[in-house]
């Protein structure tokens, strides 16, 4: 989507903030002994409350609300009965529509107490998404994104799970540019236009970089053992800094 009219922009903002609101809302009842499926409720109540659908359940008839992702769970992970503990690396993304307008966001977070490497995995995902961000600059390629990606993971020691991208949205949860590979793509041609909205959302990982489909046909596995952390934003590419939609800061 390219945003063209004011009212464009306010309809995103309106959403992007009722999906940053879902995500703080559940990350505050994170603890030892909820189970997902639990927490997905706190997130189906707050979508609720704003009017908004859950664009997952509404598109492709996920068996849930929010996608939560525990330890070598990479993405999807569907809510359900397991249960959060002590040690645990918990990623939730939520993405959400409202008066035809879609957001998306994840964060992941530690559940005390935590590893000295589990934190600085944490840490370096998150910045690894802000670096991306700033490079993002309309009349640039799109493939910045993923050089950018590419080089905070080698700088940071880390592996990326390169079959997870980021993605254009706006109308739709998902629209073109329909993958931004999370490393460098030379032979991606295509170019950041100003008011373009997409999302960009890093994983980076202790070793693998791929992941399989679970026998729920949704969630997306890393091998076992492995931890991994993903943000995201959805934001609009300006000629400066993009305006990110999904702030919750």
């Amino acid at each position: 989507m390219i945003v063209r009219t004011d009212e464009e922009f306010v309809g995103l903002k309106k959403i992007g903030h009722v999906v940053a609101q879902t995500i703080e809302t559940m990350r505050q009842q994170i603890t030892p002994g909820i189970t997902t499926g639990e927490l997905d409720e706190i997130g189906a109540k707050v979508l609720a409350q704003h009017g908004a659908q859950s664009a997952p359940k509404v598109m492709y008839n996920f068996p849930g609300f929010t996608c939560i992702s525990i330890n070598e769970e990479a993405a999807h992970g569907v809510p359900g009965d397991r249960v959060i503990r002590e040690g645990d690396i918990v990623n939730i993304d939520v993405s959400a529509e409202l008066a035809g307008y879609f957001a998306d966001s994840g964060r992941t977070f530690l559940v005390p107490p935590f590893t000295e490497t589990q934190q600085r995995l944490v840490t370096c995902a998150k910045q690894t998404q802000e670096n991306a961000m700033l490079v993002a600059k309309a009349g640039r390629k799109l493939n910045v994104i993923g050089k950018s990606i590419e080089q905070s993971a080698e700088k940071f020691g880390f592996e990326i799970i390169e079959d997870l991208g980021s993605h254009g949205i706006g109308k739709k949860l998902h629209e073109s540019p329909d993958f931004i590979a999370p490393y460098f793509d030379a032979d991606d041609k295509r170019v950041l236009q100003d008011g373009l909205v997409i999302t960009i959302e890093p994983f980076l990982s202790l070793r693998s970089r791929s992941t399989t489909t679970a026998n729920d046909q949704w969630t997306l596995l890393t091998e076992q053992g492995n931890l991994s952390a993903q943000f995201e934003h959805t934001l609009i590419i300006r000629k400066g800094k993009p305006y990110i939609l999904t702030s919750y800061e």
